[in-house]
């Protein structure tokens, strides 16, 4: 279902820059358009293609793209491709980077506050997840900016080299990496937390849980071997689900942060109503969307031998 579902976003896409009131050619001349003539704007229409029907510009577009022609970016002024080749390391360095941290803090954390219920410990974990689910990640990438760059000096506020030189260097894009990286991530853990505690909950009264303290088995061997490791089952399946957050997150922090990446390259396309470099990210995001849902299907069946032989 995978190529139809890429087909009917794309198509979706051109039939909603359709019905937008913005002027793709406007937008292309930008603050020169005061001076530009109606002939001049129809012109420029013609010549990128938007007078004629949404299923026109769609056709066209993808009968290119599947021959590796994805167009020039009307807001870059370079090839589509040049400009998602340029970003896609940096949005896949802080995706990866998130992701990682997201899922050890959200395994330890959620698996502690589960074992040690009512405490002090699982109360706190637990309103701060109900706490950080409420934030929007533009405001907690705001107030992060506010605190740990104007206020505190920590760390830079965007971008990823140095303001003065421009120079790149590893220590420096690590220090750039570290409040987009972490704001994304949080924005994540709270789902995960709660998930993972309320797994491990309800593993932990499982009958083969309960045969093996009955064995004797020492209690990290029944948490680590028994306990956790049926939890984690479902938890694969929540990381599928949970991916596009991921990719929608990621827009809205590295617009934030000023992060070079292809998430930010988006907005921008979206604003200039860039459609060929819009329409191209807006197929990548979609096709990571289902490759991760694909993938946890495949680590879940792997893991869990019962959904194949069932």
């Amino acid at each position: 279902m995978s190529v139809p579902i890429l087909l009917v976003v794309t198509l979706v896409m051109f039939a909603l820059g359709a019905a937008s009131p913005f002027d793709p050619a406007a937008r292309y001349l930008g603050d020169s358009v005061g001076n530009a003539t109606t002939e001049d704007l129809e012109r420029i229409r013609h010549n990128i293609g938007a007078d004629q029907p949404f299923y026109v510009q769609w056709w066209n577009w993808l009968t290119h793209a599947v021959t590796g022609d994805l167009g020039d970016s009307l807001s870059q002024h370079q090839p589509v491709l040049a400009v998602i080749s340029e970003r896609l390391g940096w949005t896949l360095l802080l995706v990866t980077v998130a992701f990682v941290v997201t899922m050890a803090l959200s395994l330890v954390t959620g698996a502690l506050a589960a074992i040690r219920h009512g405490g002090w410990f699982d109360r706190a974990v637990t309103t701060l997840a109900y706490a950080f689910e409420a934030v929007p990640v533009f405001w907690l990438s705001l107030a992060m900016i506010w605190l740990f760059s104007l206020t505190l000096r920590w760390f830079p506020a965007g971008g990823v080299s140095d303001v003065r030189t421009g120079a790149l260097s590893f220590g420096g894009v690590l220090s750039h990496l570290v409040m987009p990286a972490v704001a994304l991530a949080v924005s994540q853990v709270p789902w995960f937390v709660l998930y993972v505690k309320q797994s491990v909950r309800t593993a932990m009264a499982e009958d083969y849980v309960v045969g093996a303290r009955a064995r004797g088995l020492r209690e990290r061997t029944v948490l680590v071997g028994h306990v956790v490791r049926g939890a984690l089952l479902p938890f694969i399946t929540l990381v599928g689900s949970r991916f596009p957050e991921l990719i929608t997150g990621a827009v809205l922090v590295e617009t934030t942060f000023s992060w070079p990446g292809v998430a930010a390259a988006t907005t921008e396309a979206g604003v200039a109503l860039d459609f060929p470099l819009l329409a191209a990210l807006t197929t990548l995001a979609t096709a990571v969307v289902l490759l991760g849902n694909l993938l946890a299907d495949v680590v879940y069946a792997f893991a869990d031998p019962r959904v194949v032989t069932g």
